[in-house]
């Protein structure tokens, strides 16, 4: 019903109100609806300390599985509009928590222990120890699995995700485990306090077995993200400092943090300097070439790899000929695409269902629909089988095409076929009702994905948040918020652009001003597009102190860049 979905952020009931000081007081506030979490069933368990997984690009590029979607022209209508089934699905997720909480009155407990204390990070403090002192005010059964709950929930907000944890780590009711001093030290690289990141890894060094190679690699992949390519490698030379081996694994992560950091220039130079030292591996050469192929596109550097590649004794495998493939997929040079398959199997080597997924999606982009189920048919008769990925860009490029019976014919079908719709196959169902204005159906398969136990990500929302904004379905778009938060997806810079974005198309400049303000007070800096955007709308509504308010809280915001980027890592 509608009346079940009024408790929200404040800032999407600030209604057609302008002044500044209603926004700004009231910008804090978060209802006990949105921090409820008690069906929130779908986390996943993790292992941190499991070996890292170096992708050379066995698997999917991210090209080819984030969906994009164009703006599509709707009729904007009342916002006092909320679909029939969905208020049913709404008051009826509120009943089955009633259900739930009579049933395991134990997980309950858990459970609103998560639930309270994320009502107390909610709040804007200045600093870990603030937080840290806050939570001392209270009583709280602490656990791993809340713990987890609680980094993963805040993953992307530095002080109450660290203050939660200095806070959890003194705490006698648990003793933290090294999967959760990597989620920590990975939280804190996403926020770029490399500084602590460093601190907690020595605090971890103190601790047996707690450094493994996956902190390394999480440090590492975080400086490379960053740009601090030098910091990336001096952590590698610290390794043995930790206990562990300088060895062929460890050189591959390396490379790989370097080369998805941007930079295969510095990640060939770490090969040229240690491959007298450590023995490079097929793996290393295909996590080169897919640099050069794709980072770089140079070609004629890739091959020279190759060519180095074989010097060494070691032989190109699919791995390798599928890098050659994706770069040329890019450039939509299809009859080299055609030689390379051609080189492949006159070697020995069967594509993969990556080789082939790439190759479908590719010249779907390209309009080239008839070849791209050709390739789904050679696929068929070489008998190579489908995979969800597949499945989701064959999707996605029937449904760009307009053919949306045909997808929704797929993804109905895919069970029967033996392959069970991922998180990937529902963005990309989403994507595509979203992108056609299908509110109902987009919403319906939010449902699905939720009664599937399959988790959604960041990607998940984002479409629903740009249909949102579009057709100005706001409470539609506060449930939504509030979806997000109770399955522990924490928003990131790209969300809030999203929703200022959007909210400014939309003529709603006051609720764009409270989720800026709010970007800021949770340590973002946001993009200069960002905050262009805002300006102008707020200028053309003639909001002179709404924009003289989003100036400061830009150059606030620069000044909190300014102080981390300025913080050198401990040595």
């Amino acid at each position: 019903m509608i009346s079940s979905l009024k408790r929200f952020p404040h800032f999407w009931c600030l209604g057609a109100q302008r002044r500044l000081y209603v926004w700004r007081s009231s910008v804090h506030y978060v209802s006990d609806d949105l921090l409820c979490n008690r069906l929130c069933t779908m986390t996943e368990t993790i292992n941190i300390n499991q070996q890292p997984k170096v992708t050379e690009s066995p698997e999917l590029p991210d090209w080819v599985k984030i969906v994009k979607e164009e703006e599509a022209a709707v009729k904007l209508e009342d916002d006092d509009f909320l679909l029939p089934s969905f208020s049913e699905w709404v008051k009826n997720e509120k009943l089955r928590a009633r259900e739930i909480d009579v049933r395991s009155l134990a997980s309950d407990l858990t459970e609103n222990d998560v639930d309270k204390i994320s009502k107390v990070l909610r709040f804007n403090f200045k600093s870990p120890n603030a937080v840290v002192d806050a939570l001392n005010k209270s009583r709280f059964v602490v656990s791993e699995c809340l713990v987890e709950q609680i980094l993963k929930r805040f993953s992307f907000e530095w002080i109450p995700s660290y203050g939660f944890f200095k806070w959890a780590r003194v705490q006698k009711d648990v003793t933290l485990s090294s999967d959760l001093y990597n989620l920590m030290v990975d939280n804190l690289g996403k926020s770029k306090k490399f500084g602590l990141m460093m601190e907690l890894l020595d605090e971890m060094s103190h601790l047996q077995g707690y450094v493994s190679l996956n902190t390394m690699s999480k440090i590492m992949r975080r400086f490379a993200k960053s740009g601090k390519y030098e910091d990336a490698i001096g952590v590698f030379e610290r390794m043995e400092e930790f206990g562990l081996q300088k060895d062929t694994s460890a050189m591959n992560l390396l490379i790989d943090a370097l080369v998805k950091g941007g930079s295969v220039e510095h990640a060939h130079k770490v090969y040229l300097d240690l491959k007298n030292h450590i023995a490079p591996s097929v793996q290393t050469y295909n996590i080169l070439v897919h640099g050069w192929c794709r980072g770089a596109r140079k070609i004629d550097k890739a091959n020279e790899t190759v060519k180095d590649m074989e010097e060494h004794g070691l032989r190109p495998d699919v791995v390798t000929y599928t890098c050659f493939i994706e770069a040329y997929c890019r450039e939509k040079k299809f009859p080299n695409v055609d030689a390379i398959f051609k080189e492949m199997q006159m070697k020995g080597h069967s594509p993969s269902v990556v080789t082939y997924t790439i190759t479908m999606k590719a010249l779907g982009q390209a309009k080239e629909l008839n070849k791209a189920l050709d390739v789904y048919e050679k696929m068929k008769q070489n008998g190579c089988v489908p995979d969800n990925s597949f499945y989701s860009s064959l999707i996605h490029i029937l449904g760009t095409s307009g053919r949306l019976k045909d997808c929704y014919d797929i993804f109905e079908d895919m069970p029967n076929r033996g392959v069970s719709p991922d998180t990937f196959t529902y963005n990309t169902m989403i994507t595509i009702a979203a992108h056609n204005s299908k509110e109902e159906d987009a919403l319906k398969f939010l449902q699905k994905m939720e009664e599937s136990q399959c988790k959604p990500d960041i990607c998940t929302y984002a479409p629903l948040f740009k249909m949102c904004c579009r057709m100005r379905r706001l409470k539609v778009l506060s449930f939504l918020l509030n979806h997000m938060f109770k399955n522990d997806v924490s928003m990131d810079l790209g969300t809030y652009a999203l929703l200022v974005r959007g909210l400014c198309r939309n003529r709603n400049p006051e609720r764009a001003c409270a989720v800026f303000e709010l970007a800021v007070l949770r340590g973002f800096l946001p993009t200069d597009t960002m905050y262009d955007n805002l300006i102008k709308e707020l200028e053309k509504r003639g909001l002179k102190e709404e924009k003289k308010y989003v100036e400061e809280l830009m150059s606030q915001a620069k000044q909190q860049a300014s102080d981390i980027s300025s913080e050198k890592p401990k040595e």
